[in-house]
């Protein structure tokens, strides 16, 4: 991983918390090569989907993995 991934994590849980009104429980962002996935909690399908919009703002082109579990 490179130097600039804690960075880029930081920046997506930002974006993220910012999308959700931090409703996403235990978000949790893996950031590898050209590919992200999102782990976390959410109570609606609403919520999971505007954590993967907020996550598509920072990286487009991105391979993104939505791995939130609705409860």
């Amino acid at each position: 991983m490179s130097s600039t991934a804690p960075n880029l994590s930081e920046l997506l849980l930002q974006r993220i918390s910012k999308w959700t009104g931090r409703r996403v429980q235990n978000l949790a962002i893996e950031v590898g090569a050209g590919r992200v996935v999102l782990r976390g909690k959410a109570k609606s399908f609403h919520i999971k989907q505007l954590a993967q919009r907020g996550a598509q703002e920072i990286l487009p082109n991105a391979k993104l993995e939505n791995s939130i579990v609705v409860e």
